[in-house]
């Protein structure tokens, strides 16, 4: 992950291909060092994914379908789904 001016990016692996099912990108939260996490918009470049919510001007956290029942929608060119992820590793952020 890289962090700067008010974006976050992530890259997955085994992601040629990488797209939404279809074309808008969902299920990413943001948050900053606060860990209050909001809902992000995120753009597709190749195999990496930016989120960016402006209410978070410095993110430092992101995830991806981090809900009991969660909103997915990235594929691989095979069609494989991403997994659910999450960067933050306090337990309170846990579903």
């Amino acid at each position: 992950m890289i962090a700067a001016a008010g974006k976050i990016t992530v890259w997955f692996g085994y992601a040629d291909g990488l797209h939404a099912i279809d074309g808008n990108p969902v299920g990413f939260e943001v948050a900053g060092i606060d860990r209050k996490f909001v809902i992000g918009s995120a753009t597709i470049k190749g195999n990496s994914v930016t989120v960016s919510n402006p209410a978070v001007q410095h993110p430092v956290y992101v995830r991806y379908a981090w809900a009991a029942s969660p909103q997915m929608s990235l594929v691989n060119a095979q069609g494989l789904p991403a997994s659910p992820f999450n960067s933050d590793d306090s337990y309170e952020n846990q579903y």
